[in-house]
């Protein structure tokens, strides 16, 4: 039951009874919080309200829940954040015409995707598989037409340089899957393109055979020849001017020529190097990178880390990129500019390999706070531009929940697998992420959940062409290019880049530090360039880390004209704020739908200021005259000056109160935080005392 005061000139404190000498004196104890400034020191013209401003993202998507100093970053944007000052849509993608499959391929709902694509000739190949009973087709692009074209449909000829399209043309279909192709020129000058298939019957307890057909452009109506080897190979590397090849088993092999006959058993041509000490199937990977002398090497990537080939001994020779087992782990590892980049599931590790020392960094999307659920998966290919490193990442992959007792099946999701997916791999949608050394992009979003990107290139074919710079890749059977820069560019300073019809982009959850202090939002300011009835922004806002912006008052607008556009947080039609504990924005920016006309035309946020204060709970501090001047309710004065001195040395707090409230609302905890009395001498106890309690 709640101590009460119900006399006059009376207090309550720690369990006794005072009498007063005046009137209780109550004050605002809480100090209000300074003003703070996030961002653009700029923008403080602010007497009493803090600004945070959004203005650079260049910091990249990755992070959920920000710091202070994390204002250049997103949690996800489809949109453009290489730019300070422009936040614009993607980059525009442009899907190609689907070819003609044979029946049975992957139109029918049974093959497998994309296996590869590539160029030569200056021409763009690209290989669908079929299931893996089926085998595979290959097919040369035609720009003009847009037409994929397979040597077979008078109807879709390619041109003077490929013949007719006759019946009899040489690109044809492939008895198993096709699983890595390569661009090689031997020691005479000529140019090869070899492809590697592989039956896909490789398990732990079986040896698969594959072979690669090499094709070379011959003249008259240019019909490929296609010599089959009988080489097992499921990886193809080119270094130290011989073609190299590894197979499922992890058998290294090198060749100086390439010809219709070359094998093991005549002529010797293929000879037989390292063998990777590892189970069956472990091996992800064949490429050239730098040792620790500087000299390039070839490497094997694995389930397990990063293997690297000494030729003079012939042996594989384990570096210090080692990792515990993961399925994917290195698949589409590759050499950018200094640097080797292994993934394994979303993470990505960067290894430069010096004289002294090697130097291991962690810089892949899931580095901060990954990705959101719906696009996270894995890694499993990479290309290299210009400006930045590409990373294919799968969502229809996803990692699992597992017991504490089976850590070494922990990847295990599969059929007969002991997880449980935290992903539903069907409702998931793959991306392709780009890394320039200071923070992850989205470049592409797929259109459809539960669909993987097959293959990706990275290309100058089609030389002619303006813009033929280009990233190729493949997905739900079919393959999308999307041009690329070859320099930094300002995008208000270049008027015929290609944007894709609408981007999301989605602030950090902003907390100000304190997610347990109360803060209350008063204004938005989104400053934006480039807009009108069809090129406009939508601005929403959700609280309190719940990811819903369809609350009352969660979407602030839409911005069709250009400037600096306000948003007062109203209630009820009254600018009284919103209040938050957390605060994210989700900015929507979209274009019109005519690629024709539209497709150069962009909105273009400048900044986003968020004004705000922080309140902290109020808190009272209470001055209180006491009389000790007489006896009370029982006590002497000297009893109640010992009840008193009790108080004040209390380590905890103590309870006042000088109401009748039935509810304890006004029944306070404190600490004595200043005493002051006149006292009489000798044997006189009387006199009086000035305390201050404060709430803490």
């Amino acid at each position: 039951m709640a101590n009460k005061v119900s006399s006059r000139n009376e207090i309550f404190l720690n369990g006794k009874y005072y009498p007063t000498e005046r009137p209780v004196q109550s004050v605002l104890a809480s100090i209000y919080p300074g003003k703070v400034v996030i961002g653009d020191t700029s923008k403080d013209s602010q007497l009493r309200s803090s600004v945070i401003a959004w203005s650079d993202w260049r910091g990249g998507i990755g992070v959920n829940r920000m710091e202070g100093g994390e204002v250049n970053r997103a949690w996800w944007s489809t949109c453009q954040l290489r730019f300070k000052n422009h936040l614009v849509l993607p980059r525009l993608s442009v899907k190609t015409d689907q070819p003609d499959h044979e029946t049975g391929f992957a139109t029918s709902g049974t093959g497998t995707g994309i296996a590869i694509i590539n160029e030569f000739n200056d021409f763009i190949y690209a290989v669908w598989n079929d299931s893996v009973a089926n085998g595979s087709e290959m097919y040369v692009y035609n720009k003009n037409s847009d037409v994929w074209w397979n040597g077979r449909d008078n109807d879709k000829d390619i041109g003077n340089n490929y013949g007719d399209g006759g019946d009899d043309a040489g690109i044809d279909t492939y008895a198993c899957q096709v699983v890595d192709s390569l661009n090689f020129t031997d020691r005479e000058g000529t140019n090869y393109f070899i492809v590697s298939h592989y039956d896909g019957g490789g398990t732990a307890s079986t040896i698969s055979f594959a072979t690669i057909p090499h094709y070379v452009l011959g003249t008259g109506n240019a019909n490929w020849a296609q010599p089959t080897v009988a080489v097992a190979t499921k990886y193809l590397a080119s270094w130290d001017d011989r073609l190299w090849g590894i197979s499922h088993e992890g058998q290294l092999w090198y060749s100086i020529k390439v010809e219709a006959n070359m094998n093991h058993a005549t002529d010797g041509s293929v000879v037989n190097d390292a063998k990777l000490p590892l189970p069956v199937g472990f091996c992800t990977g064949l490429f050239v990178a730098r040792n620790a002398q500087g000299e390039p090497i070839l490497y094997a990537a694995s389930k397990e880390g990063l293997w690297a080939h000494d030729a003079m001994h012939s042996r594989f020779v384990k570096t210090e990129m080692e990792f515990p087992f993961h399925p994917h782990a290195g698949k589409g590892t590759l050499r950018w500019r200094d640097s080797i980049y292994f993934p394994s599931g979303l993470g990505l590790y960067k290894y430069i390999n010096g004289s002294n020392s090697a130097v291991l960094s962690v810089i892949g999307p899931d580095r901060d706070d990954g990705m959101p659920s719906d696009n996270r998966g894995t890694i499993m290919m990479m290309e290299g531009t210009h400006n930045e490193l590409l990373a294919a990442v799968d969502a229809t992959t996803s990692p699992t929940l597992t017991s504490s007792d089976s850590i070494p099946y922990q990847w295990d999701g599969g059929a007969g697998g002991i997880g449980t997916k935290v992903i539903n791999p069907d409702t998931a949608y793959s991306t392709i992420l780009g890394y320039n050394e200071l923070g992850w992009e989205t470049k592409w979003l797929a259109p459809r959940a539960g669909r993987r990107v097959d293959a990706m290139h990275v290309s100058n074919a089609y030389s002619t062409e303006d813009d033929n710079y280009k990233l190729w890749w493949g997905f739900n059977d079919a393959v999308y290019h999307m041009s690329l820069p070859v320099d930094i560019i300002n995008p208000s300073m270049v008027s015929d880049l290609s944007y894709a019809k609408t981007g999301v982009h989605e602030t950090p959850w902003f907390n100000a530090g304190q997610s347990e202090v109360e803060k209350l939002a008063l204004q938005l300011k989104v400053e934006t360039q480039n807009c009108s009835s069809t090129e406009k922004v939508q601005v929403q806002y959700a609280t309190n880390y719940i990811d819903s912006y369809a609350d009352t008052g969660g979407t602030l607008g839409e911005i069709t004209t250009d400037g600096i556009t306000t948003y007062t947080f109203d209630v009820n039609n009254k600018p009284i704020g919103k209040t938050f504990n957390s605060i994210k924005f989700k900015l929507t920016l979209s274009r019109a739908d005519d690629d024709e006309v539209d497709e150069e035309k962009t909105p273009d946020v400048v900044s986003m200021t968020l004004i705000w204060r922080k309140k902290m709970t109020p808190k009272y501090a209470h001055q209180v005259g006491i009389s000790l001047n007489r006896a009370y309710k029982g006590q002497t004065p000297k009893q109640l000056r010992e009840n008193l001195k009790t108080a004040i040395a209390s380590s905890e707090l103590v309870e006042f109160t000088f109401r009748d409230d039935d509810g304890a609302d006004r029944n306070y905890y404190v600490d004595v935080a200043s005493a002051t009395g006149l006292e009489a001498t000798g044997y006189d106890e009387r006199g009086s005392s000035t305390i201050m309690l404060v709430e803490p």
